[in-house]
C-alpha cells in the first residue's frame, strides 16, 4: 500500500502537471476561451457515453493487469503529445483526437486503479485506505500545479507532459510487484470471473451494473446528494474568484489565498475521512449539508479575513464527505459488481460536472456571486434535509405469514429487507 501510495502521488502530480499547462496550450494555439473548454468538454465525454462499458470490463478482466495496460496507454499518449509539441506539430484537431483517447482509456483506468489499491488492505481498512488516496490526490494535484510552472519555464510545455508520460510508467512499473492481502485474491478472482462464470455479452454485464444500482436506495440517494452539491456548490473556483474580485475588491493574490485555503482544507479533511472506519450515507449527507452552510456564511462574508475563516471548515467538512462517499460507493456493492458500479457513477458523476457550471453561471447572472453562494448552499441544506425526513417518515409495513395449522397469520414474521 505505500508503493502504491507513492506511486499514485507521482502520478497524481504528472497528471496535474498537464492539466495545468493544457488550458494554456489551447490558448496558444486557437486564442479561443471556447476552444478551452471545448477541450475540456471532449475530454470527459468518453466518461458520460461509456463509463459502463469500462466498469464492466473491470469486473471481468485481471485487475493488476487491465491497470497496468491502461496506465501504459496513457502514458504512450502523453509521450505522443509531449512529441508534437516540441516538434510544433501540435494542432487543434489532434489536440482533441489525443484528448478523446486520453478520456477513453481513462473509464477503465479510474475503476481499475481504485479498486486495485482495495486489494492492498483487509477489508475493515477500506474506508482508511481510500482516505489515503484522497490526501495522496490532494497533495498531488498541489505539488504538480508548482512542477507545471517551474516545468514550463524552464523545460518548455513539452516537458510537463513527458513528465506525465513518465509518471504513468512509474505506476505500471509498480504494479506487477503489488501483492494483493490474503482474502483480496478471492475478490480478485470473483471480479475477474473465471471463463465459466462470465457473462456471455458485455451487454448483459452492463445491464447487471444498471440495474444493481438502480435497484440500491443508498447509492440513488448517494447520487442524489453528490447531485445537489454539484451543481449548487463545489465549484468554487468560480463562484470564489468572482466574489472575491467583485463583493470583495480583491485581486488574484487574494484569489490565490482563497484557493490555498481550499485546498489546505481538502487534504485535512481527507487525512480526518482516512480515520473513518464505517462511513454512511446518512453521514455523507450530513456533511453535505454542513458544507451547504458554510458556503452560506462564506457567501454572506464581508470582508476577506471572514472568508478565509469560512472557507476552512467548508473545504474540511466537504472533503471527509467525499471520502466518505467514496468508501460507500466501493465497498457498498459485491466485489463482482464494482467495476460496473464504479461505471455507472461515472456517468452519472460526468452528467453533474458538466451541468453544474452552466446552470451555476446562469445563478450568478440573476443573483450575483453573493446569491448564488447563498442560495446554492441553503438549497444544498434544504434539498439533504427533506430527503432525510421522508426517508424518517417511511414505515416498513410487516407481511404476515400465515401459521402452520391456522387460518389466521399468527405473527408479523416477515419485513421487507430495505
Amino acid at each position: 500500500m505505500r508503493w502504491w501510495s507513492v506511486a499514485n502521488f507521482v502520478s497524481n502530480a504528472g497528471t496535474w502537471m498537464q492539466l495545468t499547462v493544457q488550458n494554456l496550450l489551447v490558448l496558444q494555439i486557437t486564442g479561443s476561451a471556447a476552444a478551452t473548454g471545448l477541450s475540456m468538454s471532449v475530454q470527459a465525454a468518453p466518461a458520460l457515453l461509456i463509463s459502463v462499458f469500462g466498469g464492466a470490463a473491470v469486473d471481468r478482466w485481471p485487475r493488476r493487469l487491465t491497470a497496468a495496460v491502461s496506465q501504459t496507454l496513457l502514458g504512450a499518449v502523453a509521450f505522443t503529445t509531449a512529441v508534437l509539441v516540441a516538434l510544433d506539430r501540435l494542432d487543434m484537431t489532434s489536440l482533441m483526437v489525443l484528448a478523446a483517447v486520453t478520456g477513453v482509456i481513462a473509464t477503465v483506468d479510474g475503476p481499475a486503479c481504485s479498486l486495485l489499491g482495495n486489494d492492498l488492505v483487509p477489508a475493515e481498512d477500506l474506508p482508511s485506505a481510500i482516505g489515503v488516496g484522497a490526501l495522496v490526490h490532494q497533495a498531488g494535484r498541489l505539488t504538480g500545479a508548482a512542477l507545471a510552472g517551474v516545468a514550463v519555464g524552464f523545460l518548455g510545455t513539452a516537458a510537463a507532459y513527458a513528465a506525465n508520460g513518465v509518471s504513468f510508467l512509474f505506476v505500471a512499473s509498480v504494479i506487477p510487484f503489488l501483492r494483493p492481502v490474503r482474502g483480496a485474491a478471492e475478490r480478485v478472482a470473483v471480479a475477474s470471473g473465471k471463463p465459466s462464470q462470465r457473462p456471455a455479452a458485455a451487454g448483459t454485464s452492463v445491464r447487471e451494473g444498471l440495474a444493481f444500482f438502480a435497484r440500491r436506495p443508498r447509492l440513488l440517494a448517494l447520487a442524489g446528494v453528490y447531485g445537489i452539491s454539484a451543481v449548487f456548490g463545489r465549484n468554487y473556483q468560480l463562484t470564489l474568484a468572482v466574489l472575491v474580485t467583485g463583493p470583495l475588491a480583491g485581486g488574484a493574490g487574494s484569489f490565490g489565498t482563497v484557493s490555498t485555503v481550499l485546498a489546505a482544507g481538502g487534504i485535512v479533511g481527507a487525512v480526518l475521512g482516512a480515520r473513518m472506519r464505517r462511513p454512511s450515507v446518512r453521514v455523507v449527507g450530513a456533511l453535505a449539508a454542513a458544507g451547504g452552510l458554510f458556503q452560506v456564511m462564506a457567501g454572506v462574508s464581508p470582508s476577506m479575513a471572514v472568508l478565509l475563516v469560512m472557507v476552512l471548515p467548508m473545504a474540511v467538512v466537504e472533503s471527509v464527505s467525499d471520502t466518505a462517499a467514496t468508501a460507500v460507493l466501493q465497498t457498498d456493492p459485491p466485489a463482482h459488481m464494482r467495476g460496473r458500479v464504479l461505471g455507472v457513477w461515472g456517468s452519472i458523476g460526468t452528467v453533474w460536472s458538466l451541468g453544474g457550471p452552466p446552470a451555476l453561471g446562469l445563478l450568478m447572472e440573476l443573483a450575483g456571486a453573493r446569491g448564488a453562494l447563498v442560495t446554492g448552499g441553503l438549497l444544498i441544506a434544504a434539498a439533504i434535509g427533506a430527503g432525510h425526513l421522508l426517508h424518517r417518515r417511511r414505515v416498513p409495513v410487516p407481511v404476515p405469514v400465515r401459521a402452520a395449522g391456522a387460518d389466521a397469520p399468527a405473527r408479523p414474521a416477515l419485513a421487507p429487507a430495505a
